[in-house]
């Protein structure tokens, strides 16, 4: 796996001394509101599995998402990158980050690494991001991160907005802004 530093975040691999905020940032209900998923998206169990199932992804897939880190305090603050589970039909770039955390560019900055890394290191040209149509500040992070509006999915019953990204697309980004260290897949605490 690899850990991310940009100028005000880690970004890392989940750990498990991450559930505690995993589980605090999920049961938001203002952070509910705007979650895709598919089951239960609170609570510890909710939270564990997410954890395992981002860690499964990286093993699987050779990217997933984040855990994003404020570096002035060390709070783990949210997640973030890429995922595409078996049946989905797009690499979808996501980010969640805790409602105490919003509006201050930390998902756009986030995002930015994230978006860099995966066409710099993975085979994938095109990144999406399914956004629900009254997620205001999503869109703006999406549109500030030089994704545009694809298309607009109803078929789910409710209408998201689909923006994404090409490789061509993206930006280079300043020199020194992100760099990237390869680390081993698993940390065993225990042996």
């Amino acid at each position: 796996m690899v850990v991310l530093d940009t100028p005000r975040l880690y970004l890392r691999p989940p750990e498990e001394r991450d559930l505690e905020a995993y589980v605090e940032i999920h049961e938001d209900p203002e952070v509910l509101k705007y979650l895709r998923s598919t089951g239960d998206a609170a609570g510890r169990v909710a939270g564990w599995r997410t954890i395992a199932m981002i860690l499964g992804h990286w093993h699987l897939r050779g990217y997933g998402h984040w855990t994003v880190v404020e570096k002035t305090t060390g709070d783990v603050i949210g997640r973030v990158g890429p995922c595409c589970p078996e049946g989905w039909n797009a690499v979808e770039l996501g980010w969640l980050i805790r409602r105490s955390h919003w509006r201050r560019g930390f998902a756009t900055e986030a995002a930015r690494a994230a978006i860099e890394f995966t066409f710099a290191e993975t085979d994938v040209d095109h990144l999406v991001s399914r956004i629900s149509t009254n997620n205001l500040r999503s869109v703006r992070v999406a549109e500030k991160i030089g994704e545009r509006l694809d298309y607009v999915d109803t078929s789910n019953g409710e209408q998201t907005f689909v923006y994404g990204i090409r490789r061509a697309a993206a930006r280079p980004t300043a020199p020194g802004l992100v760099s990237h260290v390869s680390m081993p897949l698993f940390k065993c605490h225990t042996c």
